[in-house]
C-alpha cells in the first residue's frame, strides 16, 4: 500500500472515530504531498514522500518550539499531537547511539581531521539517514566527535 493510499485509509478512519487533530494532521500530510505532486509534475518517489514528510516533521518542530517559547500551551499541546501522527509515517528514527556509529563510519570514509570537515560529514550522513535521524541530532554528535 502506497503513503497516499495508507494517509486515504487512515483519513477515513480518523473521521469515522472523530479524531479531529489525527484527521487535520492526515489532511495536511495529504495536501503537501499533492501541492509536491504538483510542483514536480508527476508522482512522488519513496524518498520524495520521505522528504515531505521531514519537512512536514520540521515545521511542527519549530512550531513547537516557538508555541513552548510564547506559552501558548493550548497550540502547542495541538501541534505536538500534529507532530506525533506525522511521525507515525517516517521510518524507525535512530537512537543517538545508532547515529554515532554511522557518523563514526561516514567520518572514517571521508578522511575527516576537523571541524573543517562539517560540511562533508554532514553532507554524507544526512544522505545515509535521510528521514531516520533528526538533522540537529546529527549535527550537534557530528560537531562533538569533530571537536
Amino acid at each position: 500500500m502506497s503513503l497516499q493510499q495508507k494517509l486515504l485509509e487512515d483519513m477515513k478512519a480518523a473521521l469515522k472515530a472523530g479524531q479531529k487533530e489525527r484527521l487535520a494532521a492526515i489532511r495536511l500530510l495529504r495536501a503537501q504531498l499533492k501541492d509536491a505532486e504538483i510542483a514536480k509534475g508527476g508522482e512522488l518517489s519513496p524518498d520524495e514522500e520521505l522528504q515531505v514528510l521531514t519537512s512536514a516533521v520540521k515545521k511542527r518542530k519549530e512550531s513547537i518550539e516557538a508555541f513552548a517559547s510564547a506559552g501558548r500551551n493550548d497550540l502547542l499541546q495541538r501541534e505536538e499531537e500534529q507532530l506525533a501522527v506525522i511521525q507515525s509515517y517516517m521510518p524507525k528514527q535512530l537512537s543517538p547511539e545508532e547515529i554515532d556509529q554511522e557518523l563514526a563510519a561516514v567520518i572514517s570514509q571521508v578522511g575527516a581531521t576537523g571541524m573543517k570537515d562539517l560540511g562533508r560529514v554532514m553532507a554524507e550522513a544526512m544522505r545515509r539517514l535521510r528521514g531516520r535521524a533528526d538533522g540537529k541530532l546529527v549535527q550537534e554528535l557530528a560537531r562533538r566527535r569533530l571537536s
